[in-house]
């Protein structure tokens, strides 16, 4: 019982941390995050789950970087909301991947100009974790 109470309160943190990155990306600059100090910048990544470069990386995009996630998600009939409650590491690592990802911008237009077409599976580095997620029932989906 311990241990689930242990890994509990690990998950609220790492889930406080990202969304604290998330919410500071929009509002803060990179040399705000510098002024932490590299310990604090290394302990906050550690925490979040990923290296100081990757922290580093994520505080220079745009807080709606991740939207074209949420656009594949909305495409593949899973709910970012249900997932988000359910599984909320999985959707932070899937927004963390897809907000640093090199293909933006074919995923972008693949989106636009047909969202079923399967393709974007051979190039996009969440495929696989949203291929498992839409093997899974869902009660949004009425699959419960």
């Amino acid at each position: 019982m311990a241990v689930l109470h242990d890994q509990t309160k690990t998950r609220a943190a790492i889930g406080a941390i990202w969304q604290w990155c998330r919410s500071w990306a929009g509002t803060g600059s990179v040399a705000e995050l510098y002024r932490c100090g590299e310990v604090d910048i290394e302990r906050m990544a550690k925490d979040a789950g990923m290296s100081a470069s990757e922290l580093r990386s994520l505080v220079r995009h745009s807080p709606d970087s991740a939207e074209l996630l949420f656009r594949r998600m909305a495409a593949l009939d899973l709910d970012r909301n249900e997932i988000g409650r359910t599984e909320p590491q999985v959707l932070q690592d899937l927004e963390r991947v897809c907000t640093m990802c090199e293909c933006r911008g074919r995923c972008a237009h693949d989106l636009a100009r047909d969202p079923a077409d399967p393709k974007w599976r051979q190039y996009c580095p969440n495929s696989g974790t949203l291929t498992e997620l839409d093997r899974q029932p869902w009660a949004s989906r009425g699959e419960w």
